[in-house]
């Protein structure tokens, strides 16, 4: 009202402390500007990281869970779905060691006595971790248990991680658990398994690359690992059970199931031979020299994951990849011949 009326008494007094009223007016603007500036700065040079402030923006809090996992595979999965907000720690990691042969140690005890969350593949395939499990009374701890999860039992081919259909289960149960371990970071972790899902299947559209460029080629195998392997790709798997399981126990294979896998390599219907490198036994090399004489060409695979600092995805693309390609030179060679 007081400016009006000067407006009308004195034009040119107005326009003089108009001008002061802006000049103050940006004044004012600039400092909160500035004030909001070295506030943000402040808080991103103490986070150190853009992520954590993207947590923040999603309400997510700063607990961090503490999650045991016996193989790597189920960690690296695990790792990925849980983020800045757990430390997972796997146990069967050594690339040199067979993983049915696994010890545990004191230290792994005390992992998982203090775990919030734990992950054991079961069937019988790691015993050692149901054990601990057992010894150990910890009432806010929870146990994923994948065979018991999916519904098998003990003897079952214990290989889970090589089925997608089962990983895909685990994946969706390992986020339900995290949503009930931590609800305040629910969004957080749902991103994540929205993110993770998109990769996984990328690893299923690689299976299904080669199901519809090879089903039906035989293929052979050392070991019970490529079964699942074999199944999703649409390959057709030859060898006698009783000698991949054997093997896969660590015991002798039948003489039988011996010498007919060996007319099965020699027989020029086999493509490939898929081996599992960490169960190397002079029985094995045996049948890869048949193989070799044979002109098929040797595939190795891991039970766990190798390297062990790659992810899941990029260790089971990889061997995708090589047996694609393996196939791949099979199918030349045949069409030289």
């Amino acid at each position: 009202m007081v400016i009006t009326t000067q407006l009308i008494m004195d034009g040119g007094k107005l326009k003089s402390k108009n001008n002061i009223l802006i000049g103050l007016a940006l004044v004012i603007v600039f400092a909160i500007a500035y004030a909001v500036y070295q506030s943000s700065s402040a808080q991103l040079n103490s986070n150190n990281t853009y992520s954590t402030n993207s947590s923040q923006a999603l309400g997510t809090n700063t607990r961090v869970l503490h999650i045991v996992a016996a193989e790597n595979f189920w960690g690296s999965l695990m790792s990925q779905l849980c983020g800045i907000h757990c430390n997972v720690t796997s146990m069967v990691t050594d690339p040199n060691a067979d993983p049915h042969e696994y010890e545990a140690s004191a230290y792994d005890a005390r992992e998982i006595s203090n775990a919030n969350i734990v992950i054991i593949n079961g069937v019988g395939y790691d015993e050692w971790a149901l054990k601990l499990t057992s010894a150990s009374n910890n009432p806010n701890r929870t146990i994923i248990n994948v065979g018991a999860l999916l519904g098998l039992q003990n003897g079952t081919n214990p290989h889970l991680w090589y089925n997608p259909k089962y990983v895909n289960a685990t994946v969706k149960q390992m986020y339900g658990d995290l949503v009930l371990a931590d609800p305040q970071n629910s969004k957080y972790y749902s991103l994540r398994y929205a993110a993770l899902n998109a990769s996984l299947a990328q690893v299923d559209g690689k299976m299904a690359q080669i199901k519809g460029q090879f089903a039906g080629t035989k293929i052979a195998s050392t070991e019970s690992v490529s079964v699942y392997l074999a199944n999703a790709t649409g390959l057709d798997l030859i060898s006698p059970p009783s000698f991949m399981n054997s093997v896969s126990e660590g015991v002798d294979p039948p003489s039988q199931s011996i010498a007919v896998f060996e007319n099965q390599l020699e027989s020029g219907n086999v493509s490939v031979l898929i081996y599992n490198e960490q169960t190397i036994t002079p029985l094995t090399d045996q049948m890869k020299q048949i193989a070799a004489q044979n002109n098929i060409t040797a595939v190795g695979v891991t039970e766990t994951i190798q390297p062990p600092n790659t992810s899941y995805q990029t260790w089971m693309n990889s061997e995708l990849l090589n047996l694609q390609n393996a196939l791949y030179k099979s199918e030349l060679d045949k069409k030289r011949a």
